[in-house]
């Protein structure tokens, strides 16, 4: 493949420039002959489908896992061993899709993990200032406590707090970040202080690779854009006049519009319904019943997730799923192949005569695998060796192969493609109208308009409800911020 007439641009002064990159695990090609380069101070975006060879690519860059073959080369200098010490000490850093902050630490004291010069007498208190600096000029008024553990805070703030990490600076400077999937559990607002911090580091310098499913996040910071398919890059173009549907086409996939949604269908009997109290007064009770798809909108972190958790527990007659929004936490289990997380939910259905059935179990697994599109050689892969969002996916199949008639979704499309989102975003409308219930919390808003009704959240509370052809973003942040409909 040609170079993009930005790579020839920069050929002179290029910080990464990789030749015939291949990895192979097993009989798995996931990148075959990438060719790729990145200058300095520039920010690109890397999109594709899940399974594209992405997160491969940057952990091969990052030093994090070794390229099978090719030839690597890092501020002019031939990389013939490269890996993560290397790519320290040359100021190279990476926000991994799954988090890898230690949950046992604070803060500060993960701040040290990276920086070996904070040791002896007082290094407490400069990894403190270290890690704080870099939070508050990433992430303003983001209220995080860097002297909590990491386990008593929220999946946003962790990742606030790992991308913070990732740009603080001691001995050396940092010169490339790689940011995967970076936004994935953030609200809107740190979101876009990130996007912001982005362009700012660019001026300094600092070169940034930036992998999103969130296409309007790569229009709005990119200077150029990466197509990744299966394993090897198939586009490469200035970001420059790009619109949303010149990117969706670059990786071979039209989005459907969004349509009208029909009203559910009703089953006559049907006397399944959610009705959940708020804490008091202030805090409006959900409600659902039969064929509803309900959202939980307002800034990240105002009781969301924590209804969702109230909901959960609270119901007894009825059989309920739970996707959860940490899935390396609280979803997989990491040991298991697909087959057997897929099924997990479903045990006491598969059983006959109190044993389960090995036959209906793969059966099932099969189906809710190639429903989801998951990308795997087999249902018997190991979950572990597939993309982020492939690993989302079972998630969600797990909850929709159950019996679960209320299906409580914690941002269940972290990760996952726009291709992909688009068929599950009908796949839970034609779910709804079979009369299962489902309650959606989400940080983007363009999911939202798939719900029936929302529910904004403000300070732990459910504060304004807002229906069908109401459902607009300025009503929502306005009830957010505490304005004429909170």
């Amino acid at each position: 493949m040609l170079p993009s007439q930005a790579a020839v641009d920069t050929a002179a002064g290029l910080l990464i420039e990789a030749r015939g990159i291949c990895k192979s695990f097993g009989a798995v090609h996931a990148l075959v002959g990438v060719d790729f380069s990145l200058a300095p101070g520039e920010v690109l975006g890397l999109v594709g489908h899940n399974g594209a060879g992405k997160s491969t690519l940057m952990n091969v860059l990052s030093g994090a896992i070794q390229r099978t073959e090719g030839r690597f080369i890092y501020s002019g200098q031939a990389a013939d061993h490269w890996g993560t010490a290397e790519a320290q000490a040359g100021g190279l850093r990476c926000v991994f899709q799954e988090l890898s902050l230690c949950t046992n630490l604070s803060a500060a004291e993960n701040a040290r993990i990276i920086h070996r010069s904070l040791r002896g007498f007082g290094w407490r208190e400069k990894a403190r200032r270290l890690i704080t600096k870099a939070l508050d000029d990433i992430f303003p008024g983001h209220g995080i406590d860097v002297d909590a553990k990491i386990a008593d805070l929220s999946i946003g703030e962790r990742q606030m707090v790992e991308i913070a990490r990732t740009f603080t600076e001691t001995e050396g400077k940092t010169r490339c970040i790689i940011l995967d999937e970076p936004t994935s559990a953030l609200g809107h607002k740190p979101a876009e202080q990130l996007l912001a911090y982005i362009k700012t580091a660019s001026t300094r310098g600092v070169a940034c690779i930036l992998i999103t499913h969130r296409l309007n996040e790569i229009l709005a910071v990119c200077d150029r854009v990466v197509v990744m398919m299966d394993g090897a890059i198939v586009g490469d173009r200035s970001a420059a006049g790009l619109k949303r549907s010149d990117l969706v086409g670059m990786m071979g996939n039209i989005e459907t519009p969004h349509e009208q949604k029909a009203v559910p269908t009703r089953k006559a009997g049907q006397a399944l319904t959610v009705n959940h109290a708020g804490i008091d007064s202030a805090d409006l009770p959900i409600k659902a019943s039969p064929g509803d798809i309900i959202g939980f909108a307002g800034l990240d972190g105002h009781g969301q997730r924590e209804r969702l958790r109230a909901i959960y527990t609270a119901i007894r007659k009825v059989p309920v799923a739970f996707v959860a929004g940490d899935r390396g936490v609280e979803g997989v289990m990491p040991l298991w192949s697909i087959a057997d997380n897929l099924t997990l939910r479903s045990l006491n259905a598969l059983q006959k005569g109190g044993f389960v059935s090995p036959s209906v179990a793969r059966a099932l697994a099969q189906t809710w695998s190639q429903r989801l599109k998951v990308k795997a050689p087999s249902i018997d892969t190991p979950i572990l060796s597939l993309s982020g969002g492939n690993q989302q996916k079972v998630l969600f199949a797990r909850a929709l192969a159950s019996d679960g008639q209320v299906i409580l979704l914690d941002d269940p499309m972290r990760g996952v493609d726009v291709g992909t989102k688009q068929e599950v975003y009908q796949l839970i409308r034609d779910e709804a109208e079979r009369g299962r219930i489902f309650i959606w919390y989400t940080t983007e808003f363009e999911e939202l308009k798939n719900c029936d009704r929302l529910y904004v959240f403000r300070e732990g509370r459910a504060v304004a409800e807002v229906a069908g052809d109401t459902i607009d973003h300025n009503r929502i942040l306005e009830a957010s911020f505490g304005g004429a409909n909170g």
